[in-house]
């Protein structure tokens, strides 16, 4: 079986995203620990961390990562480039005091030269800032993307690229969204399609890698390399490909996370901290689910 979860908020305090997660009935969990849209994070009270390592492991939810945050591109020009591996540190240093498995990332945009020359770049800022950090234990996850503009990471090769720079580097994964594979011109759709994209991952860069899935359905068609997340069954992948995915028994134990829309009203917040369309993609994936 998979552990399915969802990317759930950390507003009122770390710990409440482990409450959100127990009550939406998630096994599996991603967070931010800061605000993805700013560069300057506030200082983690010791107090927050040791509560909130205590509520993870009494839930038993696992495994627990982060995204990081939008602004950070290893591939930028030298001022932002800096600033971004500053803030992938930091960002590196919060998950691993939480005790997190893994830090999401999109590699990153080339905005001067090419795509070689920005593989390059993000590799040698991610084999320093793990240098810095030998004895770190939260996993570098690189989430392959839709390839919108001059985003790097939407063909399996940009991801093998830079594993390639970094000696095949143990301390690297990947996370896979099936919204940016169909975007970025992998078809999921049919049963042909399904096989012969894990089988070009596989070839080129390794199931083995493979350590988080994100599930969302796309707004936009196979090959548009537009990043527009819908609700599980209401875009353009449908249900099947989320029911290959579930039932491979290839990726088993993995944790697959929804990032679909939420429904942002102040009266549903008020509510609950049970999101309704993340409980209805949850009970739909769970419905996809085969009885062993």
């Amino acid at each position: 079986m998979p552990r399915l979860g969802a990317h759930l908020s950390i507003a009122g305090g770390l710990p409440r995203a482990v409450d959100r997660a127990e009550a939406s009935r998630c096994e599996a969990l991603q967070i931010f620990t800061k605000s993805a849209g700013q560069w300057r994070a506030r200082e983690l009270p010791p107090e927050e961390i040791a509560c909130f390592r205590a509520r993870v492991a009494e839930s038993g939810i696992r495994p627990v990562v982060a995204h990081n945050s939008y602004l950070i591109n290893l591939a930028a020009p030298s001022a932002l480039r800096a600033q971004s591996i500053a803030a992938l540190g930091e960002e590196l240093d919060r998950a691993e005091a939480l005790g997190l498995d893994g830090l999401v990332m999109h590699p990153g945009s080339y905005t001067t030269g090419n795509e070689q020359g920005g593989l390059r770049l993000i590799a040698s800022a991610l084999a320093e800032l793990l240098a810095a950090r030998p004895r770190m234990r939260t996993m570098v996850l690189l989430e392959q993307t839709a390839g919108q503009g001059t985003n790097l990471g939407h063909r399996f090769e940009h991801l093998a690229a830079i594993l390639e720079y970094l000696d095949g580097s143990p301390r690297l994964g990947i996370c896979l969204d099936t919204c940016h594979l169909l975007t970025a011109g992998y078809d999921l759709c049919t049963e042909e399609g399904y096989a012969g994209t894990f089988h070009e991952f596989d070839r080129i860069v390794g199931l083995n890698r493979i350590k988080v899935f994100h599930l969302n359905d796309s707004k936009k068609p196979c090959g548009s390399r537009v990043d527009r997340h819908e609700h599980i069954g209401k875009g353009c992948l449908g249900l099947e490909p989320f029911r290959r995915l579930l039932n491979d028994p290839r990726f088993t134990g993995l944790p697959m996370l929804l990032e679909t829309p939420k429904l942002e009203t102040a009266a549903s917040k008020r509510r609950s901290d049970v999101d309704p369309w993340d409980a209805r993609n949850l009970r739909t994936l769970r419905k996809l689910i085969r009885a062993v």
